[in-house]
C-alpha cells in the first residue's frame, strides 16, 4: 500500500511539472504577442490609422488581462496617450500617461516609467511648458543613461532640441538646437524607430533654415518626406512639403515653393477627409476609449476573482463538456420537429440584428455630434469669456462717450456672438424638447435698440435705412427670456438686412391687448428687398435651406436663422407668420405674451426694518481663491474682482487649490472644472471632506444641460457660465458671501 502511495504521488508531481511548464509556455506566447499588438498600434498611430491602433490596444488589454501582467496594462495605457497626444488632444494624453504611471510605480516598472515620461515631455513641449517637458526628459535620461540605451537617449537628445529651438529664438539657441540633434543623430544610427528618424530630419532642417543655412535645411527637409513618403506618415509628409516650401520660397524659386506647398495642402485635405469619414464611426471609438478605461481601472478588482476561477476551472471545464453533450444529443433528437420553427427563428433574428446595427448606428452618430457639439462650444466660451470680461474693464473704466458707445456695441456683440455659438445645440435641444425658457425682468425697448446698434453697421453696408417703432403703452419692465428674444429678432433683421439693398426696413412693436398683468403683443420686420417666391415660402423655415441656389450663391448663409426662429416660437407658444411677393419685399410676424414686471415689496423684519438688498460691498475685503489654469481668465476674473476690495488668490490647477484651501481662511471659492490634472469637481470633493461649509461655485466654460445635478451632487453650492452678466457674477457671489456670513 505504501508503494502505491509513493507511486502516485511521484506521478502526481509529474503531471503537476509539466502542467506548469506548459503554462508558463503559454504565458510566453501571450507575452509575445502582446507585444506585437503594441507594436502595430504604434505603427497604426504614426499612420494616423487611430481606429485599427484602438482594436489592436483593446486586444492588447485582453490578453494582459487573461495573465494579469500589470506591466503591459501600463504601457498600453502609454500608447492610447500618445494616440490623444496626436490627435491634439493635450488633456486626455495627460490623463493617460498619469493612469499608467501610477501603475509603473506600483510595480516598480523602471523601463516604462521612463518611456512615460519621454511621453510626457512631448507633451508639455506642445502646451509651451518648457519647464517641466525638461523635468521629464532629465527623468528619462536618467534612467536611459544607466541602461546604456543609446536608442532612447538619442530621443531624448531629440525632444530636447525641439524644446530649445521652440522655446527661444536667439542664435546661440538655435545652434544649440542644432548641436542636440546632432547628438540625436549620432544615437539614433542603428535604429528602426523610422518615425523618428523622420522628425529628426524634419527639426534639423528647420534649425538649419532659422540660421539661414538654405542647402542644409533643405537635404535635411527631402530626408524627412523620403522617410515619410516611404512608411506612410501621413503628418509628416503634410509638414515636410510645407518646410520645403518655405525653403524654396526662401530661395525665390516660387515655381517649387508653390508645388511643395500644394502637395502639403492636399495631403492635409486627404487627412481631413479620413477623419471626415471616420467621424461615423468616432462614436465607437469613443465606446472603445472608455472600454480600455473601465478594463484598466477593473483589473485590480478582478484579480481575486480571477484566482478563484483558475481554481474551479477544471471542474467547470469538466461540467461543461457533459453539458455541451447532452444538448447536443436533445438537440439533435428534436432537430426535424424543429426545423420550420428554427427557420422562421433565423429571419426574425437576421431582422432583429439588422434593426439593431441600426439603432447602434444612430445612437453612435448622436453620440458623436454631442460629442463635436460640447467639445466646439466648450472651445469657443473660454476666448468669448475673454473679450465680455475685457469689456467689461474697459466700460468700467471711465472711457469718452464715443468708447463707451462703442464698448456697449462691442458687449452686446458679444452676447450675440454666445447666442450664435449656442444656435446649434440650440436647435437639437428644440427638437429634443430640452430647451427651457427663462423668466426674467428686462427692458424690452432696450433690448431690441442694442439689436438695431449692432446691426446698423450692415444695414449701412447695405444703404439700407431701419425704422423702429415701439407702442408707448408697453411697459417698460416685462418678465420673459431675453436673450431669445434677441435671438428671433437678431435671426429676422439680419435676415431682411442680407437681402434689401437700397431699401427701408421697419420693425414695429404694438400692444394688442392686456388682460390683467399680461400683456399680448405684435411684432412686425418688414423689408422692400428681394421678396420670396410663394412655392419657397414654406420650405425656407426648414433647417440649411433657402430661396433657390441662386439666392445661396449671391447672399451667402447656411440657412439655420429662419429655422431657429420657428423653434424657438413654438416652444414659446407663437407661430412665425410670413407675407412676401418676389421683388416688393417680405413681411414677418409673430405675437408674444408678457407679464409686467413689479418690483417686490420689501417685509419687515422682526424689529420692522425693511430687508436690505444685497450690495457690492458685501464683497469688501473678502478673500476669494479663483481655480483657474488659463493665464488670461485668471487676470479677468481678479481684475473684476478687484475693483470691488476683493482679496484674490490664485490657483493653477486642482492639486495646488486643495493645498491652498487647506493652509488658508478663504470666505468663496471660483472652481473651473476643465484642468489639467485633476479637475474642478474632482477637487471640490476633495476639500468637501475637510470643509463642508466654505461656498463652492463652478465658474466654468462646459453646457450645463444635462450636467446640473452631478455638479451639486459633487459639493458645489452654484453655478455661473462662461462668459456670464456681470451683474449675474458679483449677485451670485454676494448672495453666497452674505448667506455664508449669517451661518456664522
Amino acid at each position: 500500500m505504501k508503494n502505491i502511495i509513493i507511486t502516485f504521488s511521484l506521478l502526481f508531481c509529474c503531471y503537476t511539472s509539466v502542467a506548469q511548464q506548459k503554462r508558463s509556455e503559454e504565458f510566453s506566447v501571450i507575452n509575445s504577442n502582446i507585444q506585437n499588438l503594441l507594436n502595430k498600434a504604434e505603427i497604426s498611430i504614426n499612420v494616423l490609422n487611430f481606429e485599427k491602433a484602438l482594436i489592436q490596444l483593446k486586444k492588447a488589454l485582453e490578453l494582459s488581462k487573461q495573465i494579469n501582467d500589470q506591466k503591459y496594462i501600463a504601457l498600453s495605457s502609454s500608447i492610447l496617450s500618445k494616440l490623444y497626444y496626436i490627435r491634439h488632444d493635450q488633456d486626455q494624453a495627460i490623463t493617460e500617461l498619469q493612469r499608467a504611471i501610477s501603475i509603473q510605480r506600483e510595480i516598480n516598472d523602471e523601463a516604462g516609467l521612463a518611456f512615460s515620461y519621454l511621453n510626457f515631455a512631448k507633451i508639455f513641449n506642445v502646451k509651451k511648458d518648457f519647464e517641466r517637458a525638461n523635468k521629464y526628459l532629465n527623468l528619462a535620461e536618467e534612467f536611459y543613461s544607466t541602461k546604456e540605451n543609446t536608442e532612447y537617449l538619442g530621443l531624448v537628445h531629440l525632444n530636447r532640441g525641439i524644446i530649445v529651438l521652440n522655446s527661444d529664438n536667439s542664435l546661440k539657441n538655435r545652434n544649440l538646437a542644432l548641436s542636440l540633434f546632432n547628438n540625436a543623430e549620432t544615437y539614433l544610427k542603428d535604429s528602426d524607430n523610422l518615425y523618428e528618424i523622420s522628425r529628426l530630419h524634419f527639426y534639423k532642417s528647420r534649425a538649419y533654415l532659422s540660421i539661414n543655412r538654405i542647402e542644409e535645411a533643405e537635404t535635411e527637409a527631402q530626408k524627412s518626406l523620403e522617410i515619410s513618403r516611404t512608411n506612410n506618415f501621413g503628418g509628416m509628409i503634410m509638414f515636410s512639403n510645407n518646410l520645403l516650401s518655405q525653403i524654396y520660397e526662401k530661395q525665390k524659386n516660387y515655381i517649387k515653393s508653390l508645388a511643395y506647398v500644394r502637395t502639403s495642402d492636399h495631403v492635409r485635405d486627404s487627412i481631413y477627409a479620413l477623419n471626415r469619414e471616420a467621424l461615423a464611426l468616432d462614436a465607437n471609438a469613443r465606446y472603445e476609449v472608455n472600454a480600455l478605461k473601465s478594463n484598466i481601472e477593473e483589473l485590480k478588482i478582478q484579480n481575486a476573482e480571477q484566482v478563484r476561477s483558475l481554481k474551479v476551472n477544471k471542474l467547470t471545464t469538466i461540467l461543461s463538456v457533459a453539458l455541451i453533450t447532452i444538448l447536443s444529443l436533445l438537440t439533435l433528437s428534436l432537430y426535424k420537429n424543429n426545423n420550420l420553427r428554427a427557420k422562421a427563428n433565423e429571419l426574425l433574428q437576421k431582422k432583429n440584428d439588422e434593426l439593431t446595427i441600426a439603432k447602434d448606428n444612430a445612437e453612435k452618430a448622436s453620440l458623436a455630434k454631442a460629442q463635436f457639439l460640447s467639445t466646439i462650444t466648450h472651445e469657443l466660451r473660454t476666448p468669448l469669456y475673454a473679450v465680455t470680461g475685457l469689456t467689461h474693464l474697459l466700460l468700467d473704466e471711465s472711457p469718452t462717450e464715443n468708447q463707451k458707445e462703442h464698448l456697449n456695441s462691442l458687449k452686446f456683440s458679444g452676447e450675440y456672438l454666445l447666442s450664435l455659438i449656442n444656435n446649434i445645440l440650440d436647435l437639437n435641444k428644440l427638437e429634443a424638447n430640452k430647451m427651457e425658457i427663462l423668466d426674467t425682468s428686462f427692458n424690452l425697448e432696450k433690448r431690441i435698440s442694442d439689436v438695431l446698434i449692432a446691426l446698423k453697421n450692415s444695414a449701412d453696408i447695405k444703404n439700407t435705412k431701419l425704422h423702429f417703432s415701439f407702442d408707448p403703452q408697453i411697459p417698460k419692465k416685462l418678465k420673459g427670456d431675453p436673450l431669445k428674444i434677441s435671438q428671433i429678432l437678431i435671426n429676422l433683421i439680419g435676415n431682411s438686412i442680407k437681402f434689401t439693398e437700397d431699401g427701408d426696413i421697419w420693425i414695429n412693436v404694438k400692444k394688442n391687448h392686456q388682460v390683467g398683468q399680461q400683456y399680448f403683443l405684435h411684432f412686425e420686420i418688414k423689408d422692400n428687398g428681394e421678396g420670396i417666391t410663394k412655392e419657397k415660402q414654406t420650405a425656407i423655415f426648414e433647417n440649411f435651406t433657402q430661396g433657390s441656389m441662386q439666392i445661396n450663391r449671391k447672399f451667402g448663409g447656411t440657412g439655420l436663422g429662419l429655422s431657429i426662429v420657428k423653434n424657438l416660437l413654438n416652444l414659446m407658444h407663437s407661430d412665425i407668420h410670413l407675407d412676401s411677393d418676389l421683388g416688393k419685399g417680405s413681411s414677418f410676424s409673430f405675437d408674444l405674451k408678457f407679464e409686467a414686471f413689479e418690483q417686490p415689496k420689501t417685509n419687515p423684519d422682526e424689529n420692522g426694518k425693511g430687508i436690505v438688498p444685497l450690495s457690492n460691498s458685501t464683497m469688501h475685503n473678502k478673500k476669494i481663491l479663483i481655480v483657474e489654469d488659463n493665464k488670461i481668465n485668471q487676470m479677468i476674473t481678479r481684475k473684476i474682482l478687484e475693483k470691488h476690495q476683493v482679496i484674490c488668490d490664485v490657483a493653477d490647477n486642482g492639486t495646488i487649490a486643495i493645498e491652498m484651501v487647506k493652509n488658508n481662511v478663504f470666505d468663496l471659492i471660483l472652481m473651473d472644472i476643465h484642468m489639467p490634472g485633476i479637475s474642478g469637481i474632482e477637487a471640490t470633493i476633495e476639500i468637501r471632506k475637510f470643509d463642508e461649509q466654505i461656498p463652492i461655485v463652478a465658474l466654468t466654460a462646459v453646457t450645463l444641460d444635462e450636467n446640473l445635478d452631478e455638479f451639486f451632487l459633487n459639493g458645489f453650492t452654484d453655478i455661473i457660465p462662461k462668459p456670464y452678466k456681470t451683474e449675474e457674477f458679483f449677485n451670485k457671489i454676494n448672495l453666497h458671501l452674505a448667506a455664508s456670513k449669517i451661518q456664522v
